[in-house]
């Protein structure tokens, strides 16, 4: 009876501890866990001013908490995604980059005739960005890439999360307004590819959850460009944009763009190459063995 006991506890360990069961326990927890916050603080919080991006700030600590209690309490892994020490080096490079690429890219496409700016609005819709862009790029990159891309690493290695999780990002976005195949087909390869590759070259979030908000407050508040086909907000700029939709991303917004998909693809590949320089590669667990 002794040794049938110690077996069981042992056995309900090695379950759990099977990176498909992680997978799906730690998604759901972190999903309904932010869920909850945001149902919260929504009826509460104004949604203009400096409170509501300390709502979306607060929302993006607690998914972060609650992330890291997964770790702690459900894997018994120490904090090596998010780690503080890191956080004051690892976010603003990952800030940079997002500002950059899409800025690069918004730049093409002006210089190609498919946008343009008339104005300037002042601070605009700047609170409620930030807010957004804080929520979607904590929540996101911990549910894509620390979730969905470790976990399935961990089982068919990293060329295969690397296509799944991008597929699985792109397909994300299919219910957004405006969004079209290829909206979602430009997403998976340029978000899918540089924030799995980001993650994949430091094997931290703070990167990818840093290019991830840039990218999308750059395209809202500075150039007033729908964010995933959502409604252009009042940003900082009062741009037009013009053209056929293969330029100018349509009503999805610049992200659908060929330009975009071609600037941001090309930097992740770049990140990607680096990360098998690295030997950051992982065999699939068959293989592994």
């Amino acid at each position: 009876m002794t040794a049938v006991a110690n077996q069981n506890p042992r056995l309900l360990r090695r379950i759990i501890a099977f990176p498909m069961t992680l997978l799906i326990v730690e998604f759901v927890v972190v999903a309904v866990g932010a869920s909850l916050v945001s149902a919260l603080l929504l009826p509460v919080v104004p949604k203009d001013g400096a409170v509501y991006f300390l709502g979306g700030l607060l929302t993006a600590v607690v998914t972060i908490a609650v992330y890291l209690a997964c770790r702690r309490w459900i894997e018994w892994r120490a904090n090596d995604e998010l780690p503080f020490a890191t956080l004051l080096r690892e976010l603003p490079l990952g800030l940079l980059i997002g500002a950059a690429l899409f800025t690069l890219m918004t730049g093409i496409v002006a210089a190609m005739g498919g946008i343009r700016v008339e104005g300037v609005n002042g601070i605009g819709a700047l609170w409620a960005m930030l807010a957004m862009a804080v929520t979607s790029g904590t929540i996101e990159e911990i549910l894509f890439r620390g979730i969905l891309l470790r976990h399935i690493e961990a089982m068919l290695g990293t060329w295969a999360a690397l296509l799944i999780t991008s597929v699985l990002f792109g397909a994300a976005h299919l219910s957004n307004p405006g969004a079209s195949l290829f909206a979602a087909f430009a997403i998976a390869m340029e978000a899918g590819i540089l924030l799995g590759a980001a993650y994949l070259w430091t094997r931290r979030l703070w990167v990818p959850i840093g290019i991830h908000a840039a990218w999308n407050f750059t395209q809202g508040w500075v150039f007033s460009v729908p964010v995933s086909g959502g409604k252009a907000p009042d940003g900082l700029l009062v741009t037009v944009r013009e053209g056929p939709d293969w330029l100018t991303g349509g009503a999805f917004g610049l992200e659908a763009s060929v330009i975009a998909m071609v600037v941001a693809t090309g930097a992740g590949l770049l990140l990607l190459a680096r990360v098998v320089q690295l030997g950051g590669i992982r065999l699939p667990m068959w293989k592994a063995r």
